[in-house]
C-alpha cells in the first residue's frame, strides 16, 4: 500500500496502553527532576545567553525549519502534521544523559529539559496550532480534529510540569533519598518504556512495515535539521563547545513520547502522525548516540 493509505489508518492503542504510557512518561520526568535543584535555575538566570539559546533554538528555530521541510517536500497531510506535531514538543527525556554522554553541559541539558517542560504548557500547543495552520492539508485536519489548546496545556501539565515540581520538591527536602532514587528510577523507567514501544510496535506490526517507509527518510532530514540548526543557532550565539554540544543534542532529541499522548489523545491516532512519532523515537536515540560517541572523542572547552 503507498502512502496516500496512511491518512486513514487509525493504530491500535488502548486506554490502558495509554495510561501506562503516562505514568511512564511522568517517572522519566520524575527521574530527571530529582537531578534539580532551586540553585540550578538561579544561576542560569544569572547567565541566561546559553539558555535562551537553547529555547529559541528548540521552541522557534526548529518548528520553522520543520515548515519549510513540510514546504519543500509535501508529504501526506497526517505526515506532514506529526512532524509538525514532533517539532512542537520539547526536549527528549535522553537528552540529558546523551549530552553527558557527549561531553557537553549535562546541567545545562537538564536545566533546558526543565524550562522547555514548563515552556511547553503554552509553547506546545501554541507551535502545533500556528505552523499546523499555515499549512493548507494540515489546517485541514486541525480543523476536522477541533484540537482545544487548553486541554493540550493541561495534558502537558499534568504529564511533565507535575513530576518535575515534585522531584525539584523531594531533591530540596530528601536530598540522600533523591540520590539513592534517581538511578534506580532512570533505569527502570527507560526499560519500561522500552518494552512499551516494542510491545506497541508489536500490535500494529503489519501498518508499521507498510508505511514507515514513507516517513523513514522525512525523520532522517527533520533529524538533521534539527542537530544541524540547534548546533548552528549556538554558534551564531558564539556558546562555547561546551554548552553548544547541550543545544545540539537538545534541540535534535525530541520527547515523542508526549508527542504519542497528544496523538492518541486528541488526534485519534492518525496513523500518519503515529509513525511519525514513533519512528522519531527510534531514531533520535540512534543518531544522539552516535553524535555523543563521535563528539565524546575531544574535549569540549568550557
Amino acid at each position: 500500500m503507498d502512502s496516500t493509505g496512511l491518512d486513514s489508518v487509525v493504530l491500535n492503542f488502548s486506554a490502558t496502553s495509554m495510561t501506562v504510557l503516562n505514568m511512564v512518561l511522568a517517572v522519566v520526568m520524575f527521574s530527571i527532576a530529582i537531578d534539580l535543584t532551586p540553585s540550578d535555575f538561579r544561576r542560569l538566570l544569572y547567565t541566561p545567553r546559553a539558555l535562551l539559546t537553547g529555547l529559541a533554538s528548540q521552541f522557534l528555530l526548529l518548528p520553522a525549519l520543520t515548515f519549510l521541510l513540510v514546504l519543500a517536500t509535501q508529504p501526506q497531510p497526517s505526515i506532514a502534521l506529526g512532524l509538525i506535531l514532533v517539532a512542537a514538543c520539547p526536549g527528549g527525556n535522553i537528552s540529558n544523559f546523551i549530552t553527558h554522554r557527549a561531553g557537553g553541559n549535562a546541567a545545562l541539558s537538564v536545566s533546558m529539559t526543565a524550562f522547555a517542560t514548563v515552556g511547553a504548557i503554552v509553547l506546545t500547543p501554541l507551535n502545533i496550532a500556528f505552523w499546523g495552520g499555515l499549512y493548507g492539508p494540515t489546517r485541514d485536519i486541525l480543523r476536522a480534529t477541533e484540537i482545544d489548546p487548553v486541554s493540550v496545556a493541561i495534558t502537558v501539565g499534568f504529564m511533565l510540569v507535575l513530576p518535575l515540581i515534585l522531584g525539584v520538591t523531594l531533591r530540596g527536602a530528601k536530598p540522600a533519598l533523591a540520590a539513592r532514587l534517581r538511578g534506580p528510577l532512570q533505569t527502570l523507567s527507560m526499560v519500561i518504556f522500552l518494552t512499551f514501544i516494542v510491545l506497541a510496535l508489536a500490535s500494529n506490526w503489519q501498518n508499521f512495515k507498510l508505511f514507515a517507509g514513507a516517513v523513514a527518510l522525512l525523520v532522517f532530514l527533520h533529524n538533521a535539521l534539527a542537530l544541524a540548526g540547534g548546533y548552528g543557532l549556538a554558534t551564531l550565539a558564539r556558546l562555547s563547545p561546551f554548552d553548544r554540544r547541550a543545544v545540539t543534542i537538545e534541540t535534535g532529541i525530541q520527547n515523542s513520547g508526549l508527542g504519542l499522548i497528544l496523538i492518541f489523545g486528541f488526534f485519534g491516532g492518525l496513523g500518519g502522525m503515529a509513525v511519525v512519532a514513533a519512528f522519531w523515537g527510534f531514531w533520535h536515540a540512534v543518531t544522539g548516540l552516535g553524535l555523543a560517541a563521535l563528539m565524546n572523542r575531544t574535549k569540549a572547552n568550557r
